[in-house]
């Protein structure tokens, strides 16, 4: 009886194995039954084990990752080391010099108005500014509401506080639609207002919720025109004010930053990477970006990110699939500051042996994944729209031409063909950078579902090329 059952046993392995091996190196499209039956017990395992959430606490413990920080540092060695125990090929950093700023310690705005008396309004610095005066400053408040309304006011500009109170359009059904289109205030409102003799800017947060926190994010300078302080107001107090103009226009705020750039640091890129065991040298990249505002631990910007590509990475090795092509995660540093990390990348002297055919950027938040976009012609399409029915079942609905990111636009430019993992983003504006982007704010199911979707997705190109 016992020589029966292990006779039986080595005939299932024999009549099994060939088609397990197939699988791990061969052409998925010959055996997509049985690529699908494993992507389903792959995603099995994952949703019952939901590792994606453990690495997200992981990469967030060092707090906010301010680019040249020493928490981006930590989480520098913190990423490093976590890939390194999920034993990955080859894990390694790529030293990058990036721009340092600091928000320092003092940011304060107070209203004072003969009518209303004296209130404190929820601001915090944009990224880049300028701050102060020591002692502060002094003005009376110019609000408008468009670039168009502040060239008709220049002449009432001059030694004021413009107050850019500019909502994202709560009509609009895309929230990056929105974001893209109110955002320009944020980044080029200082110079803007400047240029009419404006001492100091406030933009009204970017987000759709009225809530008290102020949400950060980087502003540029126009090198040609004077440098002034620039700071966002909570929607809340944005409001408020404006109503208190109404009552007072000639009302004066006083505001106190003490924000400003640092010498340059060394930073790096964190590289994570299942080697390809027949074309190495050919990359599929799946990336994130490490650094993030100081206000939170940017769990959905970009800790999210970084953490769909580390699991999908566990995911592939888990389940015992062994990739044609490299796949690899890169963890990107100063993507909010500029996108060095991802210019360093590209242009590095270790790229020379290596051809990029595809660049997958998660840099949406952590949401439950909806749909999957590509860019690179109907070619990419086509071939993607193979994983259709397997995909579904994890929540993609749709797949259609777009996806890429500020780190992998250089290797785009290069001609590298781009895509993303597109998760529901209607809530993603009510934390975006502020101190609401908590670990807490993502659900564990729904940044699983993510990374099963990008590990199916990866692996596929891995082995059928583009």
């Amino acid at each position: 009886m016992l020589k029966k059952c292990l006779m039986k046993r080595c005939l299932i392995f024999w009549l099994v194995w060939p088609v397990a091996f197939s699988l791990a190196a061969g052409d998925i499209n010959s055996d997509h039954e049985e690529f699908a039956y494993q992507a389903k017990k792959m995603a099995e395992t994952a949703l019952k084990e939901e590792k994606a959430y453990e690495i997200l606490k992981t990469l967030a413990l060092p707090g906010g990752r301010l680019t040249g920080s020493p928490a981006a540092a930590r989480a520098v060695s913190r990423a490093t080391d976590l890939m390194t125990k999920l034993g990955f090929d080859l894990v390694k950093q790529e030293p990058v010099k990036v721009n340092r700023w600091q928000r320092g310690q003092t940011e304060k705005a107070l209203v004072k108005s003969k009518k209303g008396g004296q209130h404190r309004l929820n601001i915090c610095a944009l990224g880049n500014s300028i701050g102060t005066p020591r002692s502060g400053l002094e003005a009376e408040v110019l609000e408008v509401h468009s670039f168009e309304e502040l060239e008709e006011l220049k002449q009432a500009i001059n030694g004021k506080i413009v107050f850019f109170n500019v909502p994202m359009d709560r009509a609009e059904p895309n929230p990056f639609a929105a974001y893209g289109r109110a955002v320009p205030y944020r980044t080029n409102g200082a110079s803007a207002a400047a240029r009419y003799g404006a001492v100091a800017v406030l933009v009204r947060s970017m987000t759709f919720r009225l809530d008290d926190y102020p949400h950060t994010g980087l502003m540029i300078y126009d090198e040609n025109i004077p440098k002034i302080p620039a700071a966002a107001v909570a929607t809340n107090h944005a409001d408020q004010l404006s109503l208190w103009l109404k009552e007072d226009p000639h009302l004066k705020l006083s505001l106190m930053m003490n924000c400003g750039q640092l010498p340059p640091v060394i930073s790096a890129n964190v590289l994570g990477q299942l080697t390809g065991e027949e074309r190495p040298e050919e990359i599929i990249l799946l990336a994130g970006h490490l650094d993030s505002w100081d206000l939170s631990p940017g769990a959905n910007d970009d800790a999210a990110g970084c953490v769909v590509a580390i699991e999908a990475l566990r995911l592939i090795k888990e389940a015992g699939w062994r990739p044609k092509r490299t796949i690899r995660a890169v963890l990107f540093m100063d993507e909010e500051f500029g996108g060095t990390g991802g210019r360093f990348y590209a242009t590095s002297a270790s790229r020379k042996s290596e051809k990029h055919l595809l660049a997958i950027e998660q840099d949406n938040g952590g949401g439950a994944p909806v749909g999957l976009a590509l860019r690179g012609g109907d070619k990419i399409i086509e071939k993607a729209e193979k994983l259709k029915e397997i995909l579904s079942p994890f929540g993609i609905n749709w797949i259609r031409p777009g996806g890429g990111g500020v780190d992998i636009s250089p290797l785009i430019q290069e001609g590298t063909l781009a895509g993303s993992v597109i998760p529901e983003t209607q809530r993603y504006f009510d934390f975006h950078h502020s101190a609401l982007d908590q670990p807490t704010t993502v659900h564990p199911r729904e940044i699983e579902l993510q990374a099963i979707v990008l590990a199916i997705v990866s692996y596929y190109f891995s082995q059928e090329g583009i």
